[in-house]
């Protein structure tokens, strides 16, 4: 099984010379247990946006699938995109250009795309996710999150789905100038709670983000919503579970 580092079980003896077992991590150091959730397509359903739209508009009926995940891929794309050539731009700005590629492609109309874009920061949270959390915290854990979305996105987003008050952080890479995956932007994590990168777990939806969560020292956990194959990258994740009750 995964290890995440949350009760190894390294071989240790006690004075007696006898094999003992190691206290969990966060009882041992007597250190906070720090879960960190990416935002987009982990707590915050990122077709919720197309598919309300075309609750309200009926001719987008035909469409709305399949120009959200075009503006999903727009948006992942033009992120890694600006993150390798240092290009920055706010996720808000990202998200837009993005839209202008889908809906052109899918040929939806100006007022259709800014109702899109109206209804991206009101996002709704995936049905498990206040319940989540609210079990950890009420464990005594921090929880926060860490997104590529701006900070207006992301209080727009918590508000929204009823969260701002089950969540310690919001943290952005704004603050860096880069998206994820690169480190500068999950050194933001620990700096903000001034510890090491091995204090925090990181669960993300997205493969690519486990990697760089893991390739920088987090305790990943991949939500695999829709069931894909691990990524063929050198790390992999710690733990994999289909949605956040499996945590």
């Amino acid at each position: 099984m995964a290890d995440l580092g949350l009760g190894r079980l390294h071989n240790r003896r006690d004075r007696e010379g006898r094999w003992r077992l190691p206290r969990p991590w966060h009882a041992a150091e007597r250190k906070p247990v720090i879960w960190v959730f990416d935002a987009y397509g982990t707590l915050f359903d990122v077709d919720g946006a197309a598919r309300q739209a075309a609750r309200d508009d009926p001719s987008l009926t035909g469409i709305w699938a399949a120009l959200s995940a075009d503006w999903r891929r727009k948006q992942l794309e033009y992120s890694w995109m600006r993150a390798i050539t240092g290009d920055h731009a706010d996720f808000w700005q990202v998200t837009a250009e993005a839209l202008e590629w889908a809906t052109e492609r899918h040929g939806a109309t100006a007022d259709q795309s800014a109702r899109l874009l109206e209804l991206y920061r009101q996002l709704p949270a995936y049905p498990e996710v206040p319940q989540v959390l609210d079990r950890l915290r009420a464990d005594g854990a921090k929880t926060a999150i860490f997104s590529n979305g701006s900070p207006r996105m992301l209080a727009d987003a918590t508000a929204s789905a009823g969260l701002s008050g089950r969540l310690d952080a919001l943290l952005s890479v704004e603050s860096a100038g880069r998206f994820k995956p690169s480190a500068e932007a999950y050194g933001i994590v620990t700096d903000h709670f001034a510890c090491t990168p091995g204090d925090i777990t990181f669960v993300s939806s997205n493969g690519w983000d486990v990697y760089g969560a893991t390739r920088f020292g987090f305790r990943a956990v991949w939500a695999n919503r829709s069931g894909l194959p691990v990524d063929r990258l050198p790390c992999r994740p710690g733990r994999i579970v289909s949605d956040l009750k499996g945590l």
